[in-house]
Parts: C-alpha cells; sequence; structure tokens
C-alpha cells in the first residue's frame, strides 16, 4: 500500500513539472496526432513486407504511423550491400588488377584503388551526392544534399521507400568509387599517382555526376523507369551505362593519350601473379551481388532476380569463355576464366533486375564472345595498350549489356518497367537503350580527352622512362611489394 501512495504522489510530481516545464498558454490549441487504425497499421506492414509505397497515413499529417522510420530489414541488406560494393574495389579489383601487371608495379596499382577511395569520398560528401541524385535539372542535380544536408536516418521516398537515406547515399558512394577505378586498368604501369588523381578528380565532375543523374536521378534524361518526362527512356538496373560503358571507354581514350608501355609488343608482359588475379576474381563475384541484387534497393522478390540473374550469366560466360580459348588455343587458362567471370557479370549489370533465367544464359554466352573476341582479335588489330583489358572487358561488355538489355527486358522479372514503360518493353525499348549507348559513349569520349589533355598540359601523365623502367612502386611510393 505505502508503495503505492508512493507511486501515486510521484506521478503527481512529475505531471505538475511537465506542465511547469512545458506550460500552455490559456486558450491554445493542442495538437494531437491520432492513432492508426488497424488497417492503416495492416497497410504500413504490407507496404514493408512488399518494398512498396507507405500507406496511407504516411501522408496523412494527423496519423502517427507506427513505422516511420526505415524498415530494418531493407536497410540491414542494404548496408551489407554497400558493404560488398566497397568488398569489389578493395580488396577485389585491387588484387584482380594487382596480380595482373608486372611485379614492379603491384603497389602502384593497390595505391591508385586507395586514393581514388578518398577522394571521390570526399567529392561525394561535398558536392557529388547532390550532383547526382538531388533534384535538378535532367542532366545535373541541384545542391539540395550539398555537405550531405538533410542526408539523415529518414528515407528518401524519392529512390527508396524503406532504407535510411544515409544508407542509401553510402550505397551509392561504393558505385562512384569502383567506376573510376576500373579505368587504371588501361593505363596501368605508365601513369602516375598525383596524375591519376588529378584526372579522376576532374572526371567525377565531367563524366561521372552527370551521368549517374541522367540514368538514375529521379528527373534525370534517361531515367525511363521512374521519371515519366525522360526524354530517352533507357533502363539501366545497375550501372551498364553509368558505370561500365563510361570508365571502358574513357579508358579506352586515356590509353591512347598516354602511349603504349616502353617495350610494348618486344618484351614479354606477363601477369606476375595469376593466384591474385583469382582471389581477386572470387572477390569480384562475391562483391557483385552487393552492385547488382542491391541495386534492387531492398531485400524484395526483384534483389532475389538479380541475385540469381547475376549467378547464371557469370558462370555461363565464364565457362564459354574458356571454351573459345580451347577452341582456338588448345588450352583453357586460369587468366580465361577470370576474364570470362567479369565479362560475364559486366554484360548482365544493367539487365540483371529486368531479366530472367534464360535471359541471363543468352547474355552469359554473348558475354563469353563478343569481349573474348574484342580482347583476342580488336586489340591486336588495332594496336592498342590496353594494359588489363578494361576496353574490351568493360567497354565493349557494357555497350553490349545496355543493348540486349532493351531486348530482354521483361515485366514478368520487374513490373516496375510497366510504370511508365508499359509501350515500350518488348518493343522498342531498344531504340532508347541505343539513344543512353549514344549519350553515355559521347559524354566518356569527349570528357575524357578534354581532361586528359588538361592533365597532361598542367602536370604531366606519364612517369621519366627511368622510372618507367625502374617500375612505380619503387619510383612513385617508394617500397616493395615483394622483399625476397
Amino acid at each position: 500500500m505505502n508503495r503505492r501512495i508512493v507511486a501515486v504522489f510521484v506521478g503527481m510530481l512529475l505531471s505538475v513539472a511537465g506542465g511547469w516545464l512545458c506550460p500552455v498558454r490559456a486558450g491554445a490549441a493542442v495538437t494531437v496526432s491520432a492513432e492508426p487504425t488497424l488497417e492503416q497499421r495492416v497497410e504500413d506492414l504490407e507496404a514493408y513486407v512488399n518494398n512498396a509505397a507507405r500507406g496511407a497515413n504516411a501522408a496523412d499529417a494527423k496519423v502517427t504511423t507506427k513505422i516511420a522510420g526505415p524498415g530494418p530489414g531493407h536497410n540491414a541488406w542494404m548496408m551489407t550491400s554497400s558493404a560488398l560494393v566497397l568488398f569489389m574495389t578493395l580488396p577485389g579489383l585491387a588484387l584482380f588488377y594487382g596480380g595482373l601487371v608486372r611485379r614492379k608495379n603491384v603497389l602502384s596499382v593497390l595505391a591508385q584503388c586507395l586514393g581514388i577511395a578518398g577522394l571521390v569520398t570526399v567529392l561525394w560528401w561535398a558536392v557529388g551526392y547532390s550532383f547526382a541524385f538531388a533534384p535538378g535539372k535532367p542532366f545535373l542535380g541541384g545542391l539540395k544534399y550539398a555537405f550531405l544536408r538533410g542526408v539523415d536516418g529518414a528515407p528518401n521516398t524519392d529512390y527508396a521507400y524503406w532504407v535510411s537515406h544515409n544508407v542509401f547515399s553510402m550505397y551509392q558512394l561504393m558505385f562512384a568509387i569502383i567506376t573510376p577505378a576500373l579505368i587504371i586498368g588501361a593505363i596501368a604501369e605508365r601513369v602516375r599517382f598525383l596524375s591519376v588523381l588529378a584526372f579522376v578528380g576532374l572526371w567525377m565532375f565531367v563524366v561521372y555526376f552527370p551521368l549517374a543523374h541522367m540514368v538514375w536521378g529521379i528527373d534525370g534524361l534517361m531515367n525511363g523507369v521512374w521519371n515519366a518526362n525522360a526524354k530517352i527512356k533507357a533502363i539501366d538496373f545497375a550501372g551498364g551505362t553509368v558505370v561500365h560503358m563510361s570508365s571502358g571507354w574513357s579508358a579506352l581514350i586515356l590509353c591512347l593519350i598516354l602511349g603504349k608501355r616502353l617495350g610494348f609488343g618486344k618484351e614479354i608482359m606477363a601477369p606476375h601473379n595469376m593466384v591474385l588475379c583469382m582471389v581477386g576474381t572470387g572477390m569480384l563475384w562475391v562483391g557483385w551481388y552487393g552492385f547488382n541484387a542491391g541495386s534492387a534497393l531492398g531485400a524484395d522478390g526483384i534483389a532475389g532476380n538479380a541475385f540469381m540473374t547475376t549467378t547464371i550469366a557469370a558462370a555461363v560466360a565464364s565457362a564459354t569463355w574458356a571454351v573459345a580459348e580451347l577452341v582456338m588455343r588448345g588450352k583453357a587458362s586460369i587468366l580465361g576464366f577470370c576474364s570470362g567471370v567479369v565479362a560475364g557479370l559486366v554484360v548482365i549489370t544493367p539487365a540483371a533486375g529486368f531479366v530472367t533465367a534464360t535471359g541471363a544464359v543468352i547474355i552469359g554466352l554473348l558475354a563469353g564472345l563478343v569481349p573474348f573476341f574484342a580482347v583476342v582479335k580488336l586489340r591486336g588489330w588495332l594496336g592498342y595498350d590496353d594494359a588489363l583489358d578494361t576496353f574490351g572487358v568493360h567497354a565493349i561488355g557494357g555497350t553490349l549489356g545496355a543493348f540486349l538489355t532493351g531486348l530482354l527486358a521483361t515485366s514478368d522479372a520487374n513490373p516496375n518497367v510497366l510504370t511508365n514503360l508499359k509501350g515500350i518493353v518488348g518493343h522498342t525499348l531498344w531504340l532508347h537503350q541505343l539513344g543512353a549507348i549514344g549519350v553515355t559513349l559521347v559524354l566518356a569520349v569527349v570528357g575524357t580527352t578534354i581532361i586528359a589533355l588538361v592533365v597532361k598540359a598542367v602536370i604531366g601523365l606519364r612517369p621519366d622512362p627511368e622510372e618507367e623502367t625502374q617500375g612505380l612502386d619503387i619510383a612513385e611510393h617508394g617500397e616493395e611489394g615483394y622483399v625476397l
């Protein structure tokens, strides 16, 4: 009894104190949010489970939704996917490229990957994310999210109903990191570290940020799925144009401006460590699930479909590339298997969430043949020094994937294509894909040419011949990858 009296007394004191600390003026209206009805709570729950638009009470200021924040399952998947995509660059791409260069240049590749990760993150925080994903013009976003202002734990429903805005921004950052890192494969062993950073810093503003907004921005020029006013109604699930075409075609232009490595065509420039290459390939494949399945922006059925098609395309392309090698050269190499895996992953990227398993098989077969031809034949015919086959795999593969997406996309895999594309899916979508390919190619080629020439004129691109002969590990970083 005494405890009850004390409890009542304490409660009265707290009530009085609350009124004293938060007084209400006489005559002032008190706004009390209504509890959601059972139907509204069920509507919210169904929306969360289906990764769909939030229920009606989310738009009703008089009703307090019980799940106003992000959905824990979707948020967890997107944080995992973000880590997987970063894993693709560090350590996946670093080891893949590092194993393919000569021993004297392995650390230079690792340093370039690390340097790009840091530089792009700072740019992303300052204005990059805002330029790519804030509302703005069809070609570029505005400054609404500059310095990540307002990018907090609440979802940005322009892009994801159940994922925190800050998680979404970090997920997209990982794409922005790996894209310019892909370029270094074509120019490996003959470019200065500071020149790489200067080039990438400018390239992000001229090529990546505008292209990401055009393809994925809510009011982007080529966002056919979600922008009803898009002039080019193209689709790109996870980055065939934004990531692979932009980096691959830029890589070709940059390697032509740089020129060939010293001794190219006269000396053996074989990979120094195929074990590292294989390990890096495995890491890329694992990380690519975050890249492709994560692009569903939720743990839903579309993510599951992208997971499946990614697996099938990579496996089929790897086997196809190896068989092509076996037929042409009599041996199936580890490098061939690895190249086939990466080619399959590249080509399926824009289509992963839009095609069925059968479509993935078709993509895998073509991914194992077309980039193989570009790497084995085209490079020899034209004589360019694409050191690690970035152009053959990413430019050719990304272009192929963007086009095949227009032919193979179906609402059976992703009903979202019916939102604004109902009349063209399965009919003329491939024409819009060609339009997106053309815009991407022009932006990458022209932008890269201008930036590369500016950097070359101001600080130079290549190290001295003596430094290049010695190796960039010692010349640029004062270290060796292996001390035997």
